[in-house]
């Protein structure tokens, strides 16, 4: 199960159950994929056929919600 916590400008931002312990999110676009830490801080993890310029809209878009983002983790993975 792949739990969808955010979208915006195109992309999915969405967690795998119980992929990992450490909190992060997946990314998905139509033409690629990235995974990105969301502690200690916000890091480029995993990028498979994403440009530059696309990953920094996706880290500037994670940044900005990464409080909400690690709430929605905490909520999904602690029930």
């Amino acid at each position: 199960m792949a739990p969808t916590v955010h979208r915006e400008r195109g992309y999915r931002l969405f967690f795998f159950s119980r992929e990992e312990s450490r909190k992060h999110v997946h990314v998905a676009a139509s033409d690629g994929e990235a995974k990105y830490w969301l502690e200690p801080e916000v890091a480029l993890a995993y990028n498979f056929r994403l440009s530059s310029r696309q990953l920094r809209e996706i880290e500037a878009i994670v940044r900005k919600h990464q409080d909400e983002l690690r709430a929605a983790w905490d909520r999904y993975f602690r029930r």
